[in-house]
């Protein structure tokens, strides 16, 4: 238990195995946590042949689905009682409205409530070791979310649906860390830029052309994430939005003290108590 832990979602393609490669690096422990068993086992053993980092593990959570989140809580809990990084990196777009074991959308679920949960769960270890880093890895959404109907029942846009849980990614970092405030336990976002990845595949070709054109290698957009998680510089930042490991400016309504805790509240509702 003497080397730092990092724990990190969505890590089987684009940043996030960009981002478990850089953290493997290290020899320290990494959780690489996905939901699609062959495509984590196959991560792994690339970083295995590459890194040869014996304190990696990979683990499986499906973040969409909130008994599968507690679940895999209650066992991290168990299995290590402090967590110094916690990056929530995994997201989804889906072109057609699609809903979770729980009824929840989707992208609602797996952006939002999942990560939003875990991380509420895994506050006891993240605080045990007095400087427990948490990433969220979104990007400045101008989408402000619906909060009359967060399910998108009543209208579904996948690009705006998409971009309302990158919002509430912002909302819901700068309310915990205001709540985190005295505790040690830090809490960040950061925007990595645009990365090539497959998070896109559903959308039209011309899309992914113009996106693939724009963006970086998932090596260069995890270098930074890297950094924040683990130079010492970065340990007492909280409450940010940072790119390139330095501090933006966020989207103004991600600062809106009323729509940060009108999402926490809904959120807490839709998941229930934080306790596994």
């Amino acid at each position: 238990m003497d080397k730092r832990i990092f724990l990190v979602t969505g890590a089987t393609s684009g940043i996030g195995k960009a981002v478990a490669f850089g953290l493997a690096k290290t020899g320290e422990t990494v959780l690489l946590v996905a939901r699609d068993q062959d495509r984590r086992n196959a991560v792994y053993q690339e970083i295995m042949s590459q890194v040869q980092n014996p304190n990696v593990e990979i683990l499986t959570c499906d973040l969409s689905s909130l008994g599968s989140v507690r679940n895999f809580a209650a066992f991290i809990k168990s299995k290590y009682p402090r967590i110094d990084v916690l990056i929530n990196n995994a997201a989804i777009v889906t072109r057609q409205r699609q809903v979770s074991a729980d009824g929840n959308e989707m992208m609602f679920a797996t952006n939002h409530l999942g990560p939003f949960l875990l991380t509420n769960l895994l506050l006891d270890p993240l605080k045990a070791g007095g400087a427990g880093r948490i990433l969220n890895i979104t990007a400045p959404s101008t989408t402000k979310p619906n909060f009359d109907d967060l399910q998108s029942k009543e209208s579904f846009n996948y690009l705006t649906v998409f971009g309302a849980t990158k919002m509430m990614n912002l909302l819901f970092t700068f309310e915990l860390a205001r709540r985190l405030e005295g505790s040690g336990a830090t809490a960040n976002a950061i925007h990595p830029g645009l990365a090539r990845s497959n998070l896109m595949h559903e959308s039209p070709a011309f899309l992914r052309w113009f996106l693939w054109l724009a963006s970086t290698s998932p090596e260069r957009a995890a270098n930074d994430i890297v950094r924040v998680a683990i130079l010492p510089e970065f340990e007492t930042v909280n409450g940010k939005f940072l790119h390139k490991a330095k501090e933006i400016k966020p989207p103004a309504y991600a600062l809106d003290r009323a729509a940060q805790q009108k999402l926490w509240e809904l959120s807490t509702e839709l998941t229930g108590p934080p306790a596994a």
